[in-house]
């Protein structure tokens, strides 16, 4: 047996309990014994995870190989592009197979982690979409994953409840209510509570694996109108990446005797590289595609990445990286070109707003805003669009029903043909605006708090008024370390001062203060933001940037348990 230590896992065991999960040769769950959880940890659905870890375990790590070499291209000098070598797939004249019926109206989707009270208000919420997230807004932990398993279970059954006992309210499903997408994690990412033959599992195929094979034949029967299950599938680089995903739905189809075609997924455009080659990945997916969607606040994190080595292309102030910058605008209108002309979805981005409870002035211009940014969405082509929070959808849902028709989407009647000029240059140029002393407090001070509640299990924060995901966590991690890497000048508030190692060490301990202040004494000294505070600060001063934060910070939230049963 690999040691654990051998993967850069220290993690804690726990005590020793009598039960035992049952599982397959070569299969050891290091994860903590529930009896809910061996619902879902079933010697035939691990029998069927395993089977793709094996199968598909060196196409991911190759992809990732391949990921490494582009980093070091870009990292000396070279700039993403368009693949002449895949110029007849940019230029051919097929289609993707058509939408089905069940999901050719989603107008507003809203997206959330996998907790049960959560699942529940987000299938109700009116909303024609709900995304169910193992990703971006849920801390990993044994607990998060495998309870989110269960609660999604419940959920395609139709038998979900929730009481409720601080209000002493039980929530139940509605007659009517959303469509179930789930987003398992990037291939990046492993699952540290699962080894295959040694070594820890892909945790995105942990995630599918699970969730298809307990789910499959009541979705289709419940929700997808013979069709799914639907995913969302994110943090592609490119359509190798697409195809590996692509044989993965076609193994599991084959396994469960269901039609070629029946499990259908969106892919979130959301790095740099991707964007150059958004028809590849469709073509690459073009049996199982509904789409392509704007994963904007990802995207901005990717453009710093990419660009690591690059001081010429240095961002301003997060929020000042909206769709106005011209390389954001010209990525949503040929993902609209790409989409519309292949027959499937344009999906736009997510609205972060959450509401204002407090201050009605201060909420409806929030909503003002939310508006706006959808209207534009309408405008340029979009089918539909994400929220964050329940209270957004009816204004949201009332911007694209007024602008659409009566048409469920716009596939067919907004082509888009203009962005077809758009260039290479158009997808990279240089981001516009002023860097601020409040930029990089804001930065440091929404890094930190993210990092502290991830690390106790809560991966969407609601942080000045914006729900903040590690999407946006990451944007203030890479930004910083940029500013920091180059000494930019502060240019936006008459200082001119210049982001040095010892001021960003001054910011820190300013910024703790005020968290400290807002969040109270108490809160503070039980909350993890020193452990929180140590992790960015180190990621934003290291002398190579990280890849992820949370796969550092991932480190600290795996809990092993002694095995009591193996058949390794």
């Amino acid at each position: 047996m690999v040691g654990m230590e051998s993967y850069g896992y220290n993690a804690p065991m726990s005590k020793k309990t009598g039960a035992a999960y049952d599982v397959p040769e070569g299969v050891d769950i290091r994860g903590r014994y529930d009896a809910e959880f061996a619902r879902i940890l079933t010697k035939d659905a691990l029998q069927f995870v395993a089977g793709l870890q094996r199968e598909f375990r060196n196409h991911i790590k190759y992809a990732m190989e391949c990921r490494k070499e582009a980093k070091e291209r870009y990292n000396s000098g070279g700039l993403p592009g368009f693949d002449p070598a895949t110029k007849y797939v940019r230029e051919g004249e097929w289609m993707c197979a058509p939408v089905p019926s069940a999901v050719a109206d989603r107008r507003v989707e809203i997206t959330g982690p996998v907790e049960r009270k959560m699942i529940i208000n987000a299938l109700n919420s009116g909303a024609k979409v709900f995304m169910a997230d193992f990703e971006d807004a849920l801390s990993p932990s044994w607990e998060n994953l495998m309870r989110g398993q269960v609660n999604l279970k419940d959920a395609v059954d139709g038998t979900i409840s929730f009481h409720d006992q601080a209000r002493n309210r039980v929530y139940k499903l509605n007659d009517q209510t959303a469509k179930l997408f789930v987003r398992p994690r990037g291939w990046h990412l492993p699952e540290a509570h699962i080894f295959i033959d040694g070594e820890p599992a892909t945790g995105c195929l942990v995630d599918f694996g699970l969730y298809f094979y307990h789910n499959y034949a009541a979705f289709r029967r419940n929700q997808g109108e013979g069709y799914g299950p639907f995913f969302y599938l994110p943090k592609m680089e490119n359509s190798r990446e697409a195809k590996i995903w692509n044989n993965v739905f076609e193994r599991a189809e084959k396994m469960a005797g269901i039609e070629k075609g029946s499990i259908r997924a969106t892919v979130l455009i959301e790095t740099l590289p991707a964007v150059f080659e958004m028809d590849e990945i469709l073509y690459e997916l073009r049996d199982h595609s509904v789409g392509l969607n704007c994963g904007r606040w990802d995207y901005i994190f990717s453009y710093v990445k990419t660009f690591q080595s690059h001081p010429d292309r240095l961002l301003p102030d997060r929020v000042l990286v909206g769709m106005n910058q011209h390389f954001m605008r010209s990525y949503s209108d040929l993902l609209i070109r790409t989409c519309h002309r292949r027959g499937v979805h344009a999906m736009g981005g997510m609205a972060a707003q959450i509401p204002i409870r407090d201050d009605p002035k201060a909420n409806e211009a929030a909503l003002e805003l939310v508006r706006k940014d959808k209207l534009r969405e309408v405008m340029a082509g979009h089918d539909g669009t994400w929220a964050a929070h329940p209270g957004l959808i009816p204004a949201i849902m009332e911007v694209f029903t007024n602008n659409m028709g009566n048409s469920p989407n716009l596939i067919k009647t907004v082509k888009r043909e203009d962005a077809a000029n758009l260039t290479e240059e158009d997808l990279i140029q240089r981001p516009r605006g002023v860097r601020t002393m409040e930029g990089l407090r804001l930065n440091t001070r929404v890094g930190i708090q993210y990092v502290a509640a991830w690390l106790t299990g809560t991966g969407s924060v609601p942080l000045y008024n914006l729900m903040e995901d590690a999407a946006t966590a990451e944007i203030s991690r890479v930004q910083n370390w940029q500013w920091i890497k180059y000494g930019v000048e502060l240019d936006g508030d008459a200082m001119g001062v210049k982001v040095t190692r010892c001021l960003f060490g001054r910011v820190v301990e300013e910024e703790m203060a005020r968290i400290e202040r807002e969040v109270g004494r108490e809160k503070f000294k039980k909350g993890m933001y020193a452990e929180a505070s140590k992790i960015f600060t180190r990621q934003c001063l290291a002398p190579v940037l990280d890849d992820f934060l949370t796969l550092d910070a991932y480190n600290r939230i795996v809990i092993h348990h002694p095995k009591t049963s193996s058949k390794l």
